[in-house]
């Protein structure tokens, strides 16, 4: 696949046919045949390698926030990692070398951030977690110049197109355009409504908007939108204008302070409408907070991934296991977002390994040939076009404070209609 970039050699020729000779056996006999003694490339086992990757160790990089605004996501992405680290490595490890997360913590600090990538940059072969729309979006260029393979924790459309960057599961623009659908399948909107959108200024907000709006006008609706800051936690002006504007349903793209704002605001003043939220917006705390009454009987949440409280046995037995490992951590939608993210890290690790190299290029070249990637904690995954989401596929929650990760699966995943035909021409 062309990068856009031009590849360095970083041998000489000789070495460098003899490299290719290595990765074609490798590529036949897998990483688990490793060369005979005197067949060498970069390693000592015949293996190319390059920043972040030695004889013995593989050295990721998780650039998160443990002690700003998304400190509880950060953490449980965090300890999910760590412990796919520890699994990994009581089998073996990946192509005979343990695996080891350097974590940084940036506080959802832009600055803090770019400067903590160039501290770990030089010593990490990729980046299953970066946390944050404005953090990947400062570190978009160092990224693809690097070829960092990267898993930011944000979901933006315009992240798509990168070679290094992937966007896991859907797009904000693809969840809106199935809570439009949600809506009109089972809450009763129709031709000539009006949907509220509250959304958060920026690419998130923007995004989600753009969906929300081309599958209202599918729909001969209207939707009537209300920026907002992150900042803001009182959302009492916007109920009051969506009110005014007639709402007979309200959609939010913003984090869970402003979703539990919105619906308690929402109950309290009679605006008793229908919810549905990006699943950002939502997070098990919220279900031990005044609003969870509300929240319980009006909200519905669009995401890729499904419940933590799912019956699929991959989340299952990933939730049992990381009880036990943090038995005083809740279970909730980051640990599923960040064991998923390593898992298919490993994939494309071992997949490189297989092919002969574990060089940043050699991952990114393995992550993108996989085009049905299956954790068993979701849906299948799409790699091989850069310019399309991963997946299309989506799941509708309902809060539940009784259940793990305070969720449950309302609606079992699904491709909404209209999202190929928005996609094809967009």
């Amino acid at each position: 696949m062309n990068t856009g970039h031009t590849r360095r050699p970083r041998i000489r020729a000789a070495s460098a046919v003899l490299a290719g000779t290595l990765a074609l056996l490798l590529a036949a006999t897998g990483c688990s045949s490793k060369a005979e003694d005197g067949d060498k490339g970069d390693a000592a086992d015949g293996v190319r390698t390059g920043p972040g990757v030695d004889d013995d160790t593989i050295r990721l990089g998780a650039l998160t926030d443990l002690t700003g605004p998304y400190a509880t996501l950060g953490k449980s992405i965090v300890q999910a990692q760590q412990m796919w680290a520890d699994e990994t490595n009581a089998k073996g490890g990946i192509c005979d070398r343990k695996v080891e997360i350097v974590v940084k913590d940036h506080g959802y600090d832009v600055q803090k951030a770019v400067t903590a990538y160039a501290d770990i940059a030089p010593d990490v072969v990729a980046l299953p977690q970066v946390i944050g729309s404005p953090v990947v979006a400062a570190l978009l260029d160092d990224i693809e110049r690097d070829k960092m393979l990267t898993f930011p924790q944000a979901w933006a459309a315009s992240l798509l197109g990168k070679d290094a960057v992937q966007v896991l599961g859907t797009t904000y623009d693809v969840d809106m355009i199935a809570a439009v659908d949600f809506l009109t399948r089972t809450k009763g909107l129709k031709k000539g409504d009006t949907i509220g959108h509250v959304y958060f200024e920026g690419d998130y907000g923007a995004n989600a908007l753009e969906g929300s709006t081309w599958a209202a006008e599918q729909a001969g609706m209207k939707v009537a939108g209300q920026k907002i800051q992150a900042t803001d936690s009182d959302l009492s002006a916007q109920v009051s204008a969506l009110r005014k504007e007639g709402v007979k349903a309200v959609l939010i793209s913003a984090g869970p302070a402003q979703t539990a704002s919105l619906v308690g605001v929402a109950a309290s003043r009679g605006l008793k409408v229908p919810v549905v939220s990006n699943a950002p917006g939502f997070a098990p705390q919220l279900m031990e907070t005044p609003a969870a009454p509300a929240l319980a009987a009006m909200l519905n949440v669009v995401s890729a991934a499904p419940a933590v409280s799912s019956d699929l046995p991959g989340v299952k037995t990933m939730v049992a296991a990381y009880k036990k490992k943090y038995p005083d951590s809740p279970v909730d939608s980051g640990v599923l977002s960040g064991y998923n993210a390593a898992k298919l890290i490993g994939a494309d690790l071992a997949k490189a390994c297989e092919a002969g190299g574990l060089t940043r290029e050699d991952v990114v070249k393995a992550h993108r040939s996989q085009s049905d990637a299956d954790t068993g904690l979701g849906t299948p995954q799409d790699f091989s076009d850069v310019n399309r989401p991963a997946s299309t596929e989506t799941y509708v929650l309902k809060p539940d404070a009784k259940a793990v990760g305070g969720v449950v699966n309302a609606e079992d995943a699904h491709t909404a209609p209209g999202v190929e035909e928005y996609l094809s021409g967009r």
